[in-house]
């Protein structure tokens, strides 16, 4: 299952114009696909509702909705990345529809879900540190369960997080997370980054 939806994520296109105060990294197809294999195994996509906070170009939430949710709502601020989106909807053809919200995936329209998937800004910008503590703390506001992704070297602070909001981190994972040149500041023409996963019950 696993190999074959990152197979079928590959379809997905990545931000036409990614804007490097918004970190707009895509997530590799077979780490969404890594991601959703373990959710899918816990129950938490087939029947619940999901919500995938800063979609971006919905990577997360398009491979949600090929797992039989009741429901996936991604929300995005670009609308731009929105458009593209939509348009990779039709490319997966997941079998549940997405509903593409364009908001602030920080104080997002919505009131509660079961789960929530997000690769969330890494807070790696000068005056964005700790951009993923935000959608932690959403998470924990709409969520039974979350599944986010964070830089290397997180897993003390999203513990101690969980923990002051009574959650609880069950499962924990290194993953690499290879980047492509797409701002000036880059050097090289591929990195791969140092990333964290982790699963939380609030």
């Amino acid at each position: 299952m696993k190999r074959a939806l990152a197979k079928r994520l590959a379809a997905v296109e990545g931000f036409a114009d990614p804007d490097p105060e918004l970190e707009q990294y895509p997530i590799p197809a077979d780490l969404a696909a890594h991601v959703l294999h373990l959710a899918d195994l816990h129950g938490d996509l087939a029947g619940r509702s999901v919500a995938d906070l800063g979609a971006g170009t919905g990577m997360l939430a398009l491979a949600a909705a090929t797992r039989s949710p009741a429901r996936v709502l991604a929300v995005e601020l670009d609308a731009e990345a929105l458009r593209v989106a939509r348009e990779n909807e039709r490319r997966v053809d997941p079998g549940t529809n997405v509903d593409w919200l364009r908001g602030d995936a920080t104080r997002p329209p919505l009131s509660a879900v079961d789960t929530v998937v997000s690769n969330p800004p890494f807070g790696a910008q000068r005056g964005n540190e700790h951009a993923d503590r935000a959608f932690l703390e959403t998470a924990a506001d709409l969520a039974g369960v979350s599944y986010t992704v964070h830089n290397a070297g997180s897993k003390g602070f999203v513990e101690s997080f969980a923990s002051d909001r009574g959650g609880e981190v069950t499962h924990a994972f290194a993953a690499d997370f290879p980047v492509s040149a797409q701002f000036d500041f880059h050097t090289s023409d591929r990195e791969v980054l140092d990333v964290e996963v982790f699963r939380i019950e609030w």
